[in-house]
């Protein structure tokens, strides 16, 4: 009986269940009036046909055939009170067999159960919760950044306005929090205040709407806002967002910069201080088939090689083993040693290829983005879209069904030098991947992801890169949050700065066998705030150096464990 105080306590709280219970007695006294009024009755026709019953006895008659029991040990002779009885009879099953139970459902149990419901939502954060990270949509950026924040051991909170919402996200285990996002004792109750970043990733009208409310009663907590419309990064910067970024738009550029075309050239994907850290594919480089211990890139260009990504994988290079055609390497360097090597190796060997086209299978946002990319770089392109409402004029769309050989083949797929698939769908993704790859064993294929589960599964089917929205715009948010000491990468690839470990002292990293350990490459040395990115494996480290790190997050949590 644990649940009568609480049940109390709540009506006496809640207006609307006041209101409810209000009914639900009024109702019973009209109930009870009626009981009370039939057993007179029967008093009265009982004495009509001659027969005294006691007061209890009317009662008992009028409740027995009101709930259709019907025993039968007291009944009348008369047409009168039969006529009685069938009234009665009749109102019972109305009133005590239909309507009673519903109102009492309605105005009673179902408030409270909607009560204790409620009650099981979290609306609040304790109010010694601080350094948190407050986002406002589950999708596949924030489910990123859940998994990053989890292993960096910081807290987060998601803010769900759908009761229902709400208990099933906490029932699934994610933090969240029941509130109205347009109310700002919502943020109050999150410790705004407190809060490292705020991640807003819903449309740019509700960002608006909440970047604006916050500002009413926080003026200092980072807000971090996606923009689906280039035109409403300034609305939202002057609603209060500090930054703002088109990340469909960051996606489909990325996946027109990392096309190979004549130019070939480098993809910046990053940069700690003057370091710069950049892509370079090597299909239809000179140094394709090469090792590179033939190749020489560091005496004769300044680069390091961190390691190349193959299918998704990264993996640290081997000095002797040929260079395949299908992978990416990871480059290191100043602003002058990466334009060395554009100069000596940045360019397409293959000059039958110079005009082949790249088509692009998608003409939504981030298919458009991409063709903006190509247009920059002078590379043709056509874009295959099979609705005609998004299509544009011109002679680069081509409106049909990518699915269909005839459609791709107009396209250009039996020449095309490369294939960007950019649909919102990862099964139509792994599905035209696939196709494309039996069509073009030997094309470049660029595949965009929605979910992270689906990068291994388009890298399977047949990718040679896989951009993922989540992990982009997961990356881009965790790089504000500790600007100065970690740079996360794409594709999952971390740049770290640490102390140099005691037990490297004196040591030189030839004889430590750091990346055998870790599966981390040290990139550079800060050594007296002088940034040195050409790092001699057999120079003996000293105590005072800051060693600046590549590796994925696995490979950093190795090293950090190894050398702890």
């Amino acid at each position: 009986m644990k649940f009568l105080p609480t049940l109390f306590l709540s009506i006496w709280r809640n207006r609307s269940a006041k209101r409810n219970l209000s009914l639900l007695i009024k109702f019973l006294a009209l109930l009870i009036g009626i009981i009370t009024a039939f057993s007179l009755g029967f008093h009265l026709l009982m004495l009509y046909e001659g027969k005294d019953y006691s007061l209890i006895t009317g009662f008992y008659w009028t409740l027995t055939v009101m709930s259709t029991l019907g025993f039968g040990d007291i009944t009348f002779t008369s047409d009168a009170g039969r006529l009685f009885s069938i009234v009665v009879l009749l109102s019972g099953i109305i009133l005590l067999l239909v309507m009673l139970p519903f109102t009492f459902i309605q105005f009673f149990y179902a408030p409270w159960l909607e009560a204790q419901v409620k009650a099981r939502a979290p609306r609040e954060l304790p109010e010694d919760t601080e350094n948190h990270v407050i986002m406002t949509n589950l999708e596949p950026i924030a489910r990123s950044m859940m998994k990053k924040l989890a292993k960096e051991g910081m807290t987060y909170v998601l803010l769900v306005d759908e009761l229902q919402q709400t208990l099933k996200y906490h029932d699934l285990g994610y933090n969240v929090v029941f509130g109205d996002p347009g109310d700002p004792v919502t943020y109050e109750r999150l410790r705004v205040d407190k809060a490292a970043l705020v991640i807003l990733t819903n449309d740019d009208m509700i960002n608006t709407k909440i970047a604006f409310t916050i500002r009413e009663i926080c003026k200092t907590v980072p807000i971090v806002a996606n923009a689906d419309e280039e035109h409403s990064i300034d609305i939202l910067e002057f609603a209060g967002c500090t930054h703002v970024f088109p990340f469909m738009r960051m996606l489909g550029l990325t996946m027109g910069r990392r096309t190979t075309g004549p130019d070939i050239g480098t993809n910046i994907i990053g940069r700690f201080e003057e370091l710069y850290i950049v892509e370079a594919p090597v299909m239809h480089t000179p140094i394709a088939g090469k090792s590179l211990t033939e190749v020489r890139l560091r005496e004769k260009t300044g680069v390091t090689v961190a390691g190349f990504w193959k299918r998704g994988r990264f993996e640290q290079p081997e000095p002797l083993e040929p260079l395949d055609p299908s992978l990416i390497l990871v480059l290191t360097g100043t602003e002058e040693q990466i334009k060395r090597y554009e100069e000596q190796y940045g360019f397409c060997t293959n000059d039958e290829r110079r005009d082949a086209p790249v088509l692009i299978l998608g003409g939504g946002r981030v298919g458009t983005s991409a063709a903006e990319a190509l247009r920059e770089r002078n590379i043709p392109f056509r874009i295959l879209e099979k609705s005609p409402k998004m299509a544009k004029k011109g002679e680069q769309y081509i409106i049909g069904n990518a699915a269909d050989i005839n459609t791709l083949r107009q396209a250009g797929i039996d020449e095309a030098r490369a294939v960007l698939i950019t649909t919102h769908n990862d099964a139509v993704n792994i599905y035209l991947t696939i196709y494309c790859r039996q069509l073009r064993p030997d094309m470049q294929i660029i595949s965009r992801a929605i979910r992270e589960t689906g990068v291994s599964k388009l890298h399977s089917a047949g990718a040679d890169l896989v951009m993922s929205f989540g992990t982009m715009g997961s990356n881009s948010i965790t790089n504000l949050l500790r600007p100065d000491e970690e740079l996360a990468l794409a594709d999952g690839l971390n740049i770290f700065r640490t102390p140099l470990p005691h037990s490297l002292v004196d040591r030189n990293l030839e004889e430590s066998s750091l990346r055998d350990h870790t599966g981390c490459s040290v990139i550079a040395i800060n050594r007296g705030g002088e940034m040195i990115s050409m790092v001699d494996p057999y120079s003996p480290l000293k105590s005072d150096d800051e060693l600046i790190l590549i590796g994925t997050p696995e490979a950093e949590e190795n090293f950090r464990k190894f050398y702890r």
